[in-house]
């Protein structure tokens, strides 16, 4: 998702409400989601906790010139080959899907975005390396996002990990600014070159968003909702997203989950 404008960036003290929020709501999908489930209803519940936070969601009415509607749901969950943005619909989650979950809101004016990848039931371990080298590969990108460097340098260090790992990058889609809304100022790139592109000054709130799939990078928005975007050769993908705050040294998680793995 795209579209960026320019902003101020809020204090830790000012995002760590949204950021604490988005964390606890993933990880508290991360527990209870399971076999039969059916997206709208997995909707339907994060729509409540949005409520009863008194949050409001960046999904609901977002319709960028990309989407072909109003995106109309308030967690995008995309399964198997459906990769990014995935609009939820009518679909019960099978054994051994891999689940991944995008979720944004704003809360005391300011917006957190993470994303995180699951299996529902059978624990099948391609797609549980498939989530492990997703989640490595953010964090290389991660590592890099430090004040004086630049989002070249974010991009370099994930498409320079993904290659280690044996994967090839997408460059259509990327993190981004976040602050007052979902999408600002900078893209971050899942690709550069060291040095390249905007400097990154301490005080910055980003993402920082990779996504892989095992044997292709080419992406297509499927035409039954004009949204999801899913794998080009029908392969399973991941994703992966924090939104931090840039320092002088290692960064801010401020979509930080307490149950991650260390």
């Amino acid at each position: 998702m795209k579209g960026f404008r320019a902003r101020r960036y809020p204090t830790p003290e000012e995002i760590r409400p949204a950021g604490e929020f988005v964390a606890g709501v993933l990880s508290s999908l991360r527990r209870t989601v399971s076999v039969g489930d059916n997206l709208l209803e997995i909707d339907a519940e994060v729509h409540r906790m949005i409520r009863e936070a008194g949050a409001t969601s960046c999904y609901l009415d977002y319709h960028p010139s990309f989407g072909a509607s109003p995106f109309g749901k308030v967690i995008c969950l995309s399964v198997n080959n459906a990769v990014l943005h995935g609009r939820p619909y009518d679909r019960t989650l099978e054994s051994g899907d891999l689940l991944s979950m995008d979720f944004a809101i704003e809360l005391e004016g300011w917006v957190a975005d993470s994303s995180l990848s699951i299996v529902v039931g059978e624990q099948r371990e391609d797609h549980l390396k498939l989530i492990r080298d997703t989640e490595s590969v953010m964090w290389a990108g991660i590592a890099a996002a430090r004040a004086g460097n630049t989002v070249g340098d974010i991009g370099h260090a994930v498409e320079t990990r993904a290659a280690e790992l044996g994967y090839t990058i997408n460059h259509e889609f990327g993190g981004h600014g976040v602050g007052r809304t979902m999408h600002e100022a900078p893209f971050v790139p899942n690709f550069g070159a060291p040095g390249s592109g905007q400097k990154l000054r301490e005080g910055m709130a980003i993402t920082v968003e990779p996504f892989l799939t095992p044997t292709t990078d080419v992406m297509t928005i499927t035409e039954r909702d004009g949204w999801t975007v899913e794998s080009g050769d029908g392969s399973t993908g991941a994703h992966a997203e924090h939104t931090l705050i840039v320092t002088k040294g290692e960064p801010i998680i401020v979509t930080a989950r307490s149950d991650d793995p260390a």
